[in-house]
């Protein structure tokens, strides 16, 4: 069964609002970039397209396209877009909140911001975030399924992406330019070499390792 068949199947999750008579027009597609990484914010976004508007070609799973793909869609995603809103949850908020619910504020924050024109939100995965401005369905596989969750997935990874370039410019030793945060052997090296920077996230694991030696020394 190909990936975009076995999304299909997935079970659609709604919460109790959702069940309308009359099927929406302006539906917010919702998607993530940057759960996983060591380090840098998690970037959450929401596009609404209008139906009557011409089909933006080419979009896809943010994971199936190149950089350069994505770069290009970006721009067009911005031009064709009804509304559209990127959220970056920073490392604090992550390390105080936890990844998971650092990642559904960022949800509803980006929900928010397409709130005036959003009569529902579509969200990749199998939750829907409480506290939302209208209603929602969770879908899992919606990336590859929904137009407009591909649309905030480009917009999500290519944020994020470009933030990571930025901390790249700042802190060049770590090579966040070449994995944008995530857990290679030579980002971990990075780590034992140099210790974790300020948008490194102390939470996790692998970070908190690089800590505990410093920590243990200090005097009672």
């Amino acid at each position: 069964m190909s990936r975009r068949h076995a999304a299909a199947a997935s079970l659609a999750l709604f919460d109790g609002a959702a069940l309308a008579t009359v099927a929406p027009r302006y539906v917010a597609g919702v998607d993530e970039a940057g759960r996983g990484p060591l380090a840098g914010p998690v970037a959450v976004a929401a596009v609404v397209f209008c139906p009557d508007r011409p089909r933006l070609n080419g979009l896809d799973d943010s994971k199936q396209l190149t950089a350069a793909r994505r770069d290009q869609l970006y721009d067009k995603i911005l031009d064709r877009a009804l509304a559209w809103h990127v959220v970056m949850v920073d490392v604090g908020e992550i390390d105080t909140l936890n990844i998971y619910q650092a990642t559904m504020l960022g949800m509803r924050r980006a929900v928010e911001g397409v709130a005036h024109v959003a009569q529902f939100a579509r969200i990749d995965g199998n939750v829907v975030p409480k506290g939302l401005p209208c209603p929602a369905q969770a879908l899992i596989g919606g990336d590859a399924l929904d137009r407009a969750i591909m649309a905030a997935s480009i917009l999500a990874k290519v944020s994020r992406d470009r933030f990571m370039q930025r901390l790249h410019d700042a802190h060049p030793e770590y090579g966040f330019d070449q994995h944008k945060g995530y857990g290679t052997p030579a980002h971990l090296a990075a780590l034992r070499n140099h210790g974790p920077c300020p948008q490194h996230r102390r939470s996790f694991a692998p970070v908190r390792a690089c800590l505990e030696p410093a920590l243990s020394s200090l005097p009672a």
